[in-house]
């Protein structure tokens, strides 16, 4: 006889199918049936729409086997793979490239983006046509497109072809040298700046060249209030805009900073007034997704301190960890709404399907983030030595297990 799943499950509402595959599944394999206890969580696998998984090109940093394994263990069954990488994937001989890595070793489902520009120097646009079918999206990812009359050029283009255009937006003339935020502890710490300006400034000539062509279009990132506020305006102007920001934007500001690498990320933290309205853009529904933009770097690299360490930090095993003790167990989220932005959202938005892959989680167990703890090759985290609750159990990806603990 098969068992009545005991298990919460979130996000039944949106995919119905999902109860029934879990029963299915767990009853199929009964070393799995510990699982189906109250004690355990199950989710729709997470949707994560901005990583870097640094193959081709630079593995010694991340692979796709790495990337992905360290996706299973954070409960994500979809991600999508920035175009920073060697070669840029800005040609069908390049994407492919990168594509048959995917296809011999990940262990979950890994959607690429294609560059906007050629070597994403801004310069020349991709032959988006003849890449369109093999990307989830367009991004310059790592840096803004400079040119308005190239932005331009690239949103006619992509909204021809309904692809989205997904923005890291900042305008370099306004970055000084800096690298934190250019806030209270820079003063107080005599380091170069970043201005918000930055990136809202971006974001805001973005929105007027959206409204008028009419492109899918979605930020990356955010991290400051201003975006916040200009992104919410133009949706309720009916632009079509998303945006997400990262777990770390919402926990920490830049009065958090210390002096090291694994601190350091672009954006960068900003100050408390910016966390207080990405915490406010979440629960208005101004900002659509939580992604992580995991960005692993070598220990030697990330351990440089703040003014030379490069920009990114490890983000995907602990997003979910993070997230739940942070703002879930402190009433300021609901786990139905977190679902929303890990999973629902990002996917509706991208055109990611729901294949009836899914997690559980221990959301009793308490974890420590430490090197230990990180399937990635990337460790550099400004959470190491916390202590969170959320143990990823199980991840099923296409129906088979990704990661079980």
């Amino acid at each position: 006889m098969k068992e009545l799943l005991k298990a919460k499950i979130f996000g039944i509402d949106k995919y119905p199918e999902l109860g029934a595959f879990v029963s299915a599944f767990l009853n199929e394999n009964p070393t799995l049936s510990v699982y189906n206890s109250p004690r355990y969580v199950i989710f729709p696998g997470f949707c994560d729409v901005h990583v870097h998984f640094r193959e081709p090109g630079f593995s010694y940093k991340e692979t796709i086997k790495t990337g992905s394994k360290a996706s299973a263990h954070g409960g994500y069954t979809d991600v999508c793979t920035m175009p920073n990488l060697n070669p840029v994937p800005d040609s069908l001989e390049h994407i492919k490239a990168q594509q048959d890595i995917i296809d011999k070793d990940a262990v979950i489902k890994v959607h690429p983006y294609a560059s906007i520009t050629v070597g994403e120097i801004g310069e020349e646009l991709v032959d988006m046509e003849a890449l369109a079918s093999k990307c989830i999206a367009f991004s310059d990812d790592g840096r803004g497109v400079q040119s308005d009359e190239m932005m331009a050029s690239a949103m006619k283009k992509a909204k021809s072809l309904d692809k989205m255009i997904v923005a890291h937006c900042e305008v370099n003339d306004l970055l000084f040298g800096g690298y934190i935020h250019d806030g209270e502890y820079a003063k107080l710490n005599n380091h170069k700046g970043i201005c918000s300006e930055s990136e809202y400034k971006q974001i805001e000539r973005d929105i007027k060249l959206c409204k008028e062509i009419g492109c899918k279009y979605h930020v990356c990132h955010i991290s400051a209030k201003e975006s916040v506020d200009l992104i919410r305006k133009a949706k309720a102007q009916g632009v079509n805009i998303t945006c997400e920001t990262g777990p770390h934007y919402l926990i920490l500001d830049d009065m958090d900073l210390q002096e090291h690498g694994r601190f350091k990320m672009n954006p960068p933290l900003r100050s408390k007034s910016d966390k207080e309205a990405l915490l406010e853009g979440v629960l208005d529904g101004t900002i659509d997704c939580i992604a992580t933009d995991h960005a692993p770097h070598g220990e030697e690299e990330k351990g440089r301190g703040l003014a030379l360490s490069p920009f990114g930090i490890t983000g995907i095993e602990t997003a979910f960890p993070l997230l739940y003790t942070k703002l879930v167990k402190k009433g300021i989220l609901s786990l139905e709404k977190l679902v929303e932005l890990l999973c629902i959202n990002p996917r509706e938005r991208f055109g990611i399907p729901f294949t009836n892959d899914f997690t559980i989680w221990d959301t009793e167990e308490e974890i420590t983030v430490n090197k230990d703890f990180f399937l990635s090759k990337g460790t550099a985290t400004p959470f190491e030595g916390e202590k969170l609750f959320g143990k990823c159990m199980l991840t099923v990806c296409d129906g088979k297990i990704s990661y079980k603990a």
